[in-house]
């Protein structure tokens, strides 16, 4: 059986869904604000999909897909759009899973995101990640970021991403997007030559080694602004996860590394919307004196009690706080906040769940 697979892609676009997927046994599936949907089309085989992902590759990333038994690349099909893609092996059959990256790049305005995010980028120099599990709207949110920042200063902005993903096209800032495998060795690497790229602005697409950490650290400490990602699903727990990273003697260097230059940490996931769509639930960590000295002191277990009390001011939110609003404001169901609380016993408290 042929399935055009540009064809596929379009009707996925047109679908509105954020990704495909394509593995066999089983028909196309799609998802639409969050859930998997089949489409409908007949059962895939093995070779079915073979035919439709092979048709994308270059010869060199074929080698590549057989060589290692997976395969992560951006793909531009004109007319249709742009897409993340990841090619891999199941029970011996290759299957692919297609994300699709809009070619429109939001503003922070269009998503809606809190007016903090404009006083953070002003920032001259320091950390700021952006974490959540994937699918959480990571790179959407960053690519609002930079492109606020395209529109407003001028600035060299250097990303290394895996694949590259949005590309923003120059206004007042230049922008330099480097792919790992096709324009530098690693994320590491990267980042210890982008010293003498003369960069303003940073962005690592994934923060994913030990290398890779303390050279973004190095980089924001130096007078640089550096933006990452991380899998994590709470803001204090990111910085757990940094500290982590490291060896025992390293532990207490580092932690004085984050307290000066962490200057924000947005942890955040998508929910499911009332009426259709979904809704971004941030959770907002921004270093202050009190914050810097817990991190400093190894006490990030009472980060959460700083970010509770750091409201007025600060900025901060909590997960518990912004779904307690979306509750409150009829944008999502008690239900779906309590089964993506990290927190349901106390956001219940809250909500009045019953």
């Amino acid at each position: 059986m042929a399935i055009d697979i540009k064809k596929l892609l379009q009707s996925v676009v047109s679908h509105g869904a954020s990704d495909l997927h394509l593995v066999a046994r089983a028909e196309p599936q799609i998802r639409i604000d969050g859930t998997l949907k089949a489409v409908n089309l007949p059962v895939l085989t093995g070779e079915d999909i073979e035919e439709m992902a092979y048709a994308l590759l270059t010869e060199k990333q074929k080698k590549s897909f057989e060589e290692h038994l997976e395969l992560d690349f951006a793909l531009m099909l004109p007319g249709i759009g742009r897409f993340r893609a990841n090619y891999y092996r199941t029970l011996g059959d290759i299957a692919a899973a297609f994300r699709i990256i809009p070619t429109e790049i939001p503003s922070l305005d269009d998503l809606n995101a809190p007016k903090l995010y404009k006083e953070l980028i002003k920032r001259e120099k320091g950390l700021i990640l952006v974490t959540g599990p994937t699918g959480s709207g990571k790179s959407t949110t960053l690519a609002a970021i930079l492109n606020e920042i395209n529109e407003t200063e001028h600035k060299h902005i250097v990303t290394v991403e895996d694949p590259v993903e949005f590309i923003h096209q120059n206004k007042k800032s230049v922008f330099s997007h480097r792919e790992t495998g096709a324009d530098t060795r690693s994320f590491a690497m990267a980042l210890k030559y982008a010293m003498r790229q003369d960069p303003d602005i940073i962005l690592i697409g994934e923060m994913r080694d030990k290398e890779t950490i303390e050279a973004a650290l190095t980089a924001a400490e130096t007078g640089h602004l550096v933006f990452g990602t991380l899998h994590t699903n709470s803001a204090p727990g990111t910085i757990n996860r940094i500290i982590d990273v490291f060896n025992g003697e390293e532990q207490a260097q580092i932690r004085t590394m984050i307290s000066t230059s962490l200057v924000a940490v947005i942890s955040q996931m998508l929910l499911p919307k009332i009426g259709g769509g979904r809704v971004a639930v941030p959770e907002i960590l921004v270093t202050n004196h009190a914050i810097a000295n817990l991190i400093r002191e190894d006490k990030v277990h009472q980060i959460y009690s700083q970010m509770q009390l750091g409201q007025g001011k600060s900025g901060m939110q909590t997960q518990t706080q912004v779904l307690t609003n979306l509750v409150g404001k009829r944008l999502i169901t008690k239900e779906d906040a309590v089964q993506y609380s990290s927190k349901p016993d106390e956001l219940k408290k809250n909500i009045n769940f019953r």
